[in-house]
């Protein structure tokens, strides 16, 4: 029982610390106009190509950087940077999560870019993420259908704490035994107020609705500096 105490302390005084210093990346971040957004999902999610797919657009109206959080290479990274756009890897080494220090760490690379969207890709996992606030203003979660319709009730913390999920992969949907019914219930019952988008990377269905989105999303953060 002891032992269990002190690894409760031990946990409490390390999110305790990190949501100090998420506090200090809010400020930055408020001070410099720019929206961050923190992509959560499974690995093979999909979450480096939805930013593939939706960079070209986003584009157009933002100057958009990105942080890629993974465990070792910088595979990723090298993927973004093909886009042309602000991008630092940041590993882990064998965690599974972004923290904000790690996330501090890097925001001097961005300051002179003129960036009003961060868009900080984490670690893939549904658990670890969850309870680290990096200073971002809302969680993304990127699902595959794929994944199985049990996903949100499995992980309700990650849910309850998004604003939006982008459920990809859609045009698997037929080869699959996923209840999109069910799933999306599951979504609504733990966070009735998330914004849900049905996507697919591979074709390009539904990113319009999502990009549109998300470009309001910094429209709206910069209209109340």
């Amino acid at each position: 029982m002891e032992s269990n105490r002190r690894e409760i302390e031990v946990m409490a005084n390390l999110l305790s610390s990190n949501d100090m210093q998420a506090d200090v990346n809010r400020a930055y971040f408020r001070k410099n106009n720019c929206l961050a957004i923190n992509v959560i999902g499974s690995p093979g999610a999909g979450k480096t190509t939805l930013l593939e797919k939706t960079l070209p657009m986003l584009m157009l109206n933002r100057q958009v950087g990105v942080i890629e959080g993974d465990i070792f290479t910088s595979k990723d990274a090298d993927r973004i940077a093909a886009y042309r756009v602000p991008v630092i890897q940041i590993n882990t080494g064998g965690g599974c999560h972004l923290d904000s220090k790690m996330v501090h760490k890097v925001l001097p690379e961005f300051s002179e870019k003129g960036i009003d969207l961060l868009i900080i890709e984490n670690v893939g996992n549904l658990v670890c993420p969850a309870d680290f606030d990096l200073g971002e203003s809302f969680k993304v979660i990127v699902l595959s259908i794929v994944e199985g319709d049990d996903k949100p009730a499995k992980y309700p913390v990650i849910f309850r704490n998004a604003k939006a999920v982008v459920l990809n992969k859609m045009d698997l949907e037929a080869l699959t035994d996923v209840n999109m019914d069910n799933m999306k219930r599951d979504i609504r019952s733990i966070n009735p107020d998330i914004k849900i988008f049905e996507v697919s990377c591979r074709k390009g269905d539904g990113l319009g609705e999502w990009t549109n989105w998300l470009n309001q999303e910094v429209a709206n953060y910069q209209a109340t500096k």
